[in-house]
């Protein structure tokens, strides 16, 4: 059974269908929309180099393919005039490692060789985080612990209810309007929010805003030592609110001191490298 998964990629979303025996593709429709400039797919395809390993691919991995055609095609490569579509090439030699798809996630796809040989094209740089970010992928689907990162989170959300009730319970002493209620809502998230990753939410959409547009924020990007970090924090900033009733100030130089030492416990054990995380970005060290 083929199942479908985004990666993104230097703020490009890429779509892989993984499929069984390895047989997994990669969109090239969706990794073209990062090389700079007007080009397309069947710019790639015309290069006589990137025929060859196609041709190379095709002969050690498709019984059925059309070699005869194939030579035909691949003598006019260079010419000024030879260019050629992912459908005809398929029709013509009966090959296997690139496709045409249609519907919700349709495109071009190519097995995740072509693919990454399709990304060199694009930018050895943006070939090797394409590599990076599908092994990423790969090792989600195969190791049943790196379900701990959607614990965690799922876990910080949860603390993150004992918070908002916590600060309704102290609500009632100031007689706030309900724009300033939600408004102290924010800030109590963004208080966190700063002491973990050193931006407010709003601060981390203006940053990346292609993100944003998909519907990510802060803590989907976060790694699973500041997603456990996150998630303490909260539990204490609640107890703080309610029992203790302290002003945002005192409650940031606790949480702050708290938060350092137990990111700097769990960075010293490489607790990130067991669990991994869902997207690539750095941890943001504290202060």
């Amino acid at each position: 059974m083929v199942k479908t998964k985004k990666i993104i990629v230097q703020n490009t979303e890429i779509s892989v269908l993984l499929g069984n025996d390895d047989k997994d593709y990669i969109c090239l429709t969706d990794m073209i929309k990062a090389k700079d400039g007007d080009f397309f797919i069947s710019d790639w395809l015309r290069n006589r180099n990137t025929l060859e390993y196609i041709g190379v691919w095709e002969q050690m991995y498709n019984p059925n393919f059309n070699y005869g055609e194939f030579a035909i095609i691949k003598s006019n490569a260079g010419l000024n005039n030879f260019k050629i579509s992912v459908k005809e090439l398929v029709q013509r030699t009966n090959c296997i490692g690139i496709t045409s798809k249609a519907g919700r996630y349709g495109g071009t796809y190519a097995h995740k060789d072509i693919a990454f040989h399709f990304g060199m094209w694009i930018s050895p740089t943006f070939q090797l985080y394409v590599v990076k970010e599908y092994q990423r992928l790969k090792e989600q689907e195969s190791n049943p612990l790196l379900g701990k990162w959607n614990v965690h989170r799922i876990l910080t959300k949860a603390n993150y209810t004992l918070q908002t009730d916590a600060i309704k319970s102290v609500m009632p002493r100031y007689n706030l309007t309900k724009y300033k209620e939600k408004i102290v809502y924010a800030s109590e998230a963004d208080l966190l929010n700063l002491i973990i990753f050193g931006c407010t939410a709003k601060d981390w959409e203006q940053m990346n805003p292609e993100l944003a547009k998909k519907g990510y924020n802060l803590r989907d990007t976060a790694t699973i030592n500041q997603l456990v970090v996150l998630s303490n924090i909260e539990a204490r900033n609640s107890e703080l609110l309610k029992q203790h009733g302290l002003n945002q100030r005192e409650r940031r130089a606790i949480l702050h001191q708290i938060a350092k030492e137990q990111l700097a416990v769990l960075n010293t054990n490489n607790v990130e490298q067991k669990f991994r995380k869902l997207l690539g970005n750095d941890p943001k060290k504290l202060e």
